[in-house]
């Protein structure tokens, strides 16, 4: 193990007139010393730098690659880290993301070199472009959601070259990034809801479809996934267990659920478990819901997303998305009286407080539901004319 800064640097006048402090932060494959430099106009305001950059890499050793620019590096993690790992749709959207906003902002910078300043700089430039471009026909807003998510992937690619000891820290951590905003979530009124199960009673070939995912509220993968050994009659369950995903020259790929949570057993309504045992006396495939050209394969959630909007336009509903069928599932679910607990569980969320977070618009509701009836229990034990206590 080479030495690592232990209190002492290098301090010297530069011809350029600035100073510099210099120490050793580690070594490279061939014994030779890696250095980090610090500069100021004078010595006065260059040793609290330099003290402050000895205590960040007290205890490391840097090795050799730290010379890598961010772009060399995250072709580096994806193919070392994240393509073992996640799914190919997964990979696909992280490069994206790389290739279109983070490769021209800092690809070029050495991964040592990248500040936290640096990356503020970048987060803010996202949100003047989003600013700049609103309202104009033809250009594309970037939303606070997508900084956010272009934030996450910079963190998890530099926390990787944190943990290779390419760098001594993570220059995203203490950035300030936009907050959490949920658009509100579009869904089926209970009077646009029996309009809509009024429209697929008239598709025959579909209505199986989407009965069911009007009452389980799994996403348009997951109900295309399906097969008759996920469903087990003795239980009344259906086990949710991969999903399907057309890729970019437009097969179908078969993989996991979205999160690990995603794979669940869900207990179906007895309606919902009536339509699928009679569907399976007729089955010719493993899948529930095969295509309808080609029945050895799944239904394509391309195929599910055109129907849909083809039954909305027919019954003369709004244009709401497939994800949104999964919204209304979730809120007339919440406000019947379903727990978030339980609807997590169902639906496959990480936790309830992401159920809660999600379905805040319905959540305020059924607290104001809840303190009416609190509100009523209470003048009922004590009459109307509650008066506050007085000592």
């Amino acid at each position: 193990m080479g030495k690592r800064p232990d209190g002492e640097g290098l301090v010297r006048k530069r011809t350029d007139g600035r100073w510099e402090g210099r120490i050793v932060i580690g070594h490279k494959e061939d014994g030779a010393p890696i250095y980090k430099s610090v500069f100021a106009k004078t010595q006065k305001e260059l040793m609290p730098k330099l003290h402050e950059t000895i205590d960040d890499y007290r205890g490391m050793e840097i090795t050799g690659s730290g010379d890598l620019t961010l772009e060399e590096w995250t072709e580096r993690w994806l193919t070392g880290y994240a393509e073992p790992t996640l799914r190919p749709s997964t990979v696909r959207g992280y490069r994206g993301l790389i290739q279109n906003h983070i490769c021209p902002a800092l690809g070029d910078r050495q991964l040592r070199a990248i500040t936290r300043n640096d990356v503020q700089k970048f987060y803010n430039r996202l949100r003047q472009t989003k600013a700049q471009t609103r309202g104009h026909e033809g250009e594309r807003n970037l939303a606070d959601s997508m900084v956010r998510k272009i934030h996450m992937l910079l963190h998890e690619i530099l926390e990787a070259a944190v943990s290779s000891r390419l760098i001594s820290q993570n220059p995203t951590s203490g950035t300030a990034i936009p907050k959490c905003s949920y658009s509100p979530k579009k869904v089926l009124n209970e009077e646009q809801l029996e309009t809509f199960l009024e429209a697929i009673r008239r598709e025959p070939m579909w209505y199986d479809f989407f009965y069911t995912e009007i009452t389980t509220g799994l996403r348009r993968g997951e109900i295309c996934g399906l097969q008759w050994d996920d469903l087990d009659e003795q239980t009344d369950r259906l086990k949710v267990r991969r999903s399907i995903r057309v890729a970019p020259g437009g097969e179908l790929e078969i993989g996991e659920t979205k999160t690990e949570r995603g794979a669940r057993s869900i207990l179906l309504p007895p309606s919902t478990l009536h339509i699928l045992k009679e569907r399976h006396k007729s089955a010719m495939t493993q899948w529930i819901f095969p295509s309808l050209l080609t029945p050895e394969k799944p239904t394509s959630p391309n195929t599910a997303y055109q129907r849909l909007k083809d039954i909305l336009r027919g019954a003369g509903l709004p244009d709401i998305r497939f994800h949104d069928l999964r919204h209304t599932f979730a809120t007339h679910a919440l406000a019947s009286g379903v727990d978030a607990k339980t609807l997590s569980g169902i639906l496959g969320h990480t936790n309830a407080s992401f159920t809660l977070d999600t379905y805040t618009h319905v959540t305020t509701d059924m607290q104001k539901n809840a303190a009416n009836i609190v509100g009523g229990f209470m003048e009922e034990l004590f009459g109307r004319e509650l008066k506050p206590w007085q000592d």
